[in-house]
């Protein structure tokens, strides 16, 4: 596939704080709240001897599991409830870990930007799906080019971010068959400049457009629904089954709490006396708390909301 807008026939550092307008208070007094949460930034127990490198995602599943990918020697770690390392998985799969997610039936799936592929696992590490070629680069409809993110529908569809050299969104039905893709690269609507991150909430999917700071809204066949401006850079995208929206942004170094119409509820940053949080994906557990990798901070963390 070239650089031109496509539908299938089978069917970084701009400025480290956001301004009021840019959080959607463009005039009069209303402040956007604040979020609170305990930081426990050593939650997770790692084995003697073992670091995250560059944690790039993070999941959790429905007993609790976290998952967290990172770019060391044991790129996916899975850790217990209380944090608690459990075990490492599939080491060899992996080249350059980018995001990770768990579905409805817990499988575990990754995309990774060295190796050009997106994998589906079982919950015990053995490949069920696999999308791209390994460590080959493309734009047809059999290869991708450092693929960033995946999502699903209810109907068990399949879409992914091809991000960094595609510019694109491909979907495919549940067995893994291509049904359409979109974009191309630009700035306007349907078109990206870095499809970053991607939430599936019904029929609305959101698609992270992140270096066109913006996030754009599709219905599930592509076409475009509305976009969002007032949020940032928006690095990684979680939806809650209350369909509630987190966004988490690495530049301004915030997380943000939005609501189905985009509307800011809340945003949450360290102290200024801390590190920027430099949040690549994070995922909400049940209780509400806020699980975040860092790329260049090489952490991962729980937010516990007081």
């Amino acid at each position: 596939m070239k650089s031109r807008s496509c539908r299938l026939p089978l069917a970084c550092l701009a400025g480290l704080c956001l301004a009021s307008a840019v959080l959607g208070q463009s005039s009069g007094p209303t402040k956007v709240p604040e979020l609170s949460y305990d930081v426990l930034k050593s939650f997770f127990q790692l084995p003697p001897g073992e670091n995250f490198v560059e944690a790039a995602g993070v999941a959790v599943n429905s007993k609790g599991h976290i998952y967290v990918f990172h770019r060391g020697k044991h790129p996916l770690m899975e850790f217990d409830a209380s944090g608690k390392f459990i075990r490492s998985i599939s080491d060899d799969l992996f080249v350059t870990a980018h995001m990770v997610r768990v579905d409805s039936e817990d499988n575990i799936w990754t995309t990774d930007v060295g190796s050009h592929v997106v994998l589906k696992l079982s919950p015990q590490g053995r490949v069920l799906l696999s999308f791209g070629r390994m460590r080959i680069p493309g734009d047809d409809t059999g290869h991708f080019n450092q693929p960033t993110d995946v999502a699903f529908d209810s109907a068990g569809n399949i879409y992914v971010t091809d991000g960094y050299g595609n510019s694109r969104v491909m979907k495919y039905n549940k067995a893994g068959v291509l049904i359409t893709g979109w974009g191309m690269k630009g700035n306007r609507p349907g078109q990206f400049d870095l499809p970053h991150t991607i939430a599936v909430d019904g029929d609305r999917i959101y698609v992270g457009d992140r270096d066109n700071e913006r996030v754009q809204i599709f219905d599930t066949d592509g076409h475009f629904v509305t976009e969002w401006k007032h949020v940032g850079h928006p690095f990684g995208l979680f939806v809650t089954p209350d369909h509630l929206i987190y966004e988490c942004d690495a530049i301004a170094g915030k997380i943000l709490k939005l609501d189905r119409d985009g509307k800011i509820l809340g945003t949450f940053q360290l102290p200024s006396t801390e590190r920027h949080l430099d949040g690549h994906e994070l995922c909400v557990d049940k209780d509400g708390s806020i699980f975040i990798a860092e790329v260049t901070n090489w952490r991962a963390m729980k937010l516990r909301p007081r």
